[in-house]
């Protein structure tokens, strides 16, 4: 038997290898065709992308033609280097520093020289390309932008850099990538699919006929279009009233998930990312450490959510029968705790469910926050419930949605508290601050958003999301996923109650809206930066989160405005107005438009120190296309237990 084995083994292998080697040789001519790569040249189809529309069709990004200037270092003979650097108005630096790059990256391979030429700039030089041996032209499509916002929801395309091309064999080098936004996210559907086509070159290098009579040919497949969820005007009219104030605003439709508008300010002008332009530009927002027009708040700053909060601590009380609607604790405009009063600017007097939403009531909350802790004996086990009850409303978790970047927030539970008290000893007060959405309670505006829709919703959400439509395609079904809350549905109600009455009887009552029913919740924030080493106490953070209208509700939205002042001051009355615009397409509170509009916080962005490094020698030039919410200011860390 093993005399047989051996022989066996070395007859099959050799058979394996003649069937390998024949199909190699015979069948299969990629191989062939990289041998061959010397005598062959490869050229690029590139297909439009995809166009982009909002919600209602309305078209936000279409294509223009561009075209890229490509070269084969090896092939390059006899230039006439200042003629061919004047037609491109480029020096013979730049041109030296190219060309060393496009050497290392391969001599016989082609790169791009120069990219994004317009047909002006394309034309004089297309005249004399002849002279030219080793250079010639790639036809593309860039971005043509019809709208002057939405820079953060779109994204923008750039080359893919070395890394991805390393990665991704469908790219190669100067190919163009989407980054950042949607841009990025439907990247596979929006840059559609590339042609090739092979050509056979003669010992002069000279092009002789399609390769092997076209069998390798591939045709360009055109990006599909998409619609995003965005309503054009709402995020329009969003970006507007954010002018010169720095923070994030968030709305969904609260049924779908459907994200609304999605603002950061201070944002950007999406046609200085395009052209020749577009690294100086890029470069100029990206190292702007001060305003930082390139981080979108509204998806990645992370705040203690402030009195919104006290809507998620009067559920989890509610659902874990700590209290019910009548529970009562008086309140004399603060409280003591540890020796130190707590100040509350309610009204004071005793102070149940109701009248602690709408008033805001510190003492309250904090009180029915402690009762919820203390249910159990062991507090480990009280907070990991709490806890678990708050992120069922979206909090403390990446949500899932589909746009490339994010933060978790931060909801606390028992490995929280054991990190900070290793040696224990922590209890109800010792972590109360959380109950008027301080303490080590982080969210996101998005975050916040999502947890009205749920609010609501009384007791469920949809996965946010800016994709509406893909032609030919289904979205993912994630977001037609149903998310149900730990909290029951009974609760809601009187939540929903107090609510309401914010806009009628409590802190947002100057904001009403005639004929919309909002139901919404103030919050404020101290804050305190260190400015030249001494910690300084800056303006308050004005934040609000609201739905309307209360019964079957459109939109739900969240907004927080850094160094704003109290919720009611700058971010309450944006949300009257972004539920107005969306509900009705016009605006009767124009005297809350017209002062949000003329508000400026530059002023206090000014105390940080520092400028904007897009504001020196390129504001005139740049920043008024750029940003029209450009604005000197910095991130600031948020300290306070103050809240209404």
């Amino acid at each position: 038997m093993r005399k047989v084995l051996l022989p066996s083994l070395i007859i099959i292998a050799a058979l394996l290898l003649v069937i390998r080697i024949f199909y190699l040789q015979i069948i299969d001519d990629t191989y062939k065709l990289k041998s061959d790569n010397n005598a062959i040249k490869i050229k690029y189809d590139y297909p439009e992308r995809g166009y982009i529309y909002d919600r209602n069709g309305k078209l936000l990004v279409a294509n223009q033609p561009s075209y890229d200037i490509m070269v084969i270092p090896k092939d390059v003979k006899r230039l006439d280097t200042l003629q061919f650097c004047q037609l491109l108005n480029i020096t013979k630096e730049d041109f030296n520093k190219i060309m060393a790059k496009a050497k290392v990256y391969s001599p016989r391979l082609p790169s791009v020289f120069l990219s994004q030429l317009n047909k002006s700039d394309f034309a004089a030089f297309q005249e004399k390309i002849r002279k030219f041996e080793g250079f010639y032209f790639q036809k593309r499509s860039l971005r043509d932008y019809q709208v002057n916002y939405g820079a953060n929801v779109f994204g923008f395309i750039t080359q893919a850099n070395e890394k991805v091309v390393e990665k991704n064999p469908y790219y190669n080098n100067g190919d163009l990538i989407g980054k950042q936004g949607v841009e990025e996210s439907y990247e596979e559907i929006l840059r559609g699919v590339k042609g090739v086509k092979y050509f056979q070159k003669d010992k002069y290098n000279r092009e002789i006929g399609s390769y092997n009579e076209g069998r390798y040919d591939t045709i360009a497949v055109q990006g599909e279009d998409i619609n995003l969820t965005i309503d054009a005007e709402l995020q329009k009219y969003g970006e507007e009233l954010m002018i010169n104030k720095r923070g994030g605003i968030v709305a969904i439709e609260p049924k779908t998930g459907e994200i609304l508008a999605l603002v950061t300010a201070p944002s950007y002008d999406p046609s200085i990312l395009v052209g020749r332009q577009r690294s100086k530009n890029y470069t100029l927002l990206y190292r702007d450490s001060i305003a930082k027009p390139l981080y979108d708040r509204g998806l990645l700053a992370e705040y203690p959510p402030g009195s919104p909060f006290k809507i998620m601590v009067g559920l989890a009380a509610l659902q874990e029968e700590a209290i019910d609607e009548q529970t009562a604790f008086a309140c004399n405009h603060g409280y003591y705790l540890k020796g130190r009063f707590i100040k509350c600017h309610c009204h004071g007097g005793m102070m149940h469910l109701h009248n602690g939403i709408y008033e805001s009531c510190n003492t309250y909350f904090e009180n029915i926050y402690m009762r919820t802790i203390n249910k159990y004996v062991n507090p480990s086990e009280s907070v990991d419930i709490w806890s678990k009850h708050v992120k069922s409303f979206g909090l403390g978790q990446f949500m899932g949605y589909d746009l490339p970047t994010g933060k978790k927030g931060k909801i606390p539970d028992s490995k929280t508290y054991k990190k900070m008290y290793p040696n224990g000893g922590w209890r109800g007060t010792t972590i109360v601050s959380n109950g008027i959405g301080q303490g080590e309670v982080l969210a996101t505006p998005i975050q916040l958003a999502n947890m009205m829709s749920a609010v609501a919703n009384e007791g469920y959400y949809y996965t946010p999301h800016i994709i509406k439509k893909i032609k030919g395609e289904k979205i993912d079904t994630r977001f037609t996923t149903k998310h149900i809350t730990t909290v029951d549905k009974k609760y809601f109600k009187p939540m929903i109650d107090g609510l309401f009455d914010v806009y009628n009887l409590g802190t947002a009552s100057a904001l009403r809206v005639q004929g919309i029913d909002i139901c919404g919740k103030t919050g404020t924030a101290e804050n305190y930066a260190k400015i030249n080493g001494v910690r300084t106490k800056l303006e308050d953070h004005s934040i609000f989160v609201a739905f309307a209208p209360k019964d079957n509700p459109k939109i739900a939205i969240a907004i927080l405005v850094e160094n704003g002042g109290f919720g009611a001051a700058i971010a309450g009355p944006i949300a009257s107005l972004m539920i107005e615009k969306y509900l009705r397409k016009k605006i009767t509170r124009t005297d809350l438009e017209t002062r949000i509009l003329a508000k400026s916080l530059q002023s206090q962005y000014a105390k940080l120190g520092g400028s904007s490094a897009a504001s020196k020698i390129e504001r005139k030039a740049i920043i008024d296309s750029i940003s029209k919410n450009t604005i000197p200011v910095q991130t600031i860390k948020v300290d306070s237990t103050k809240q209404k």
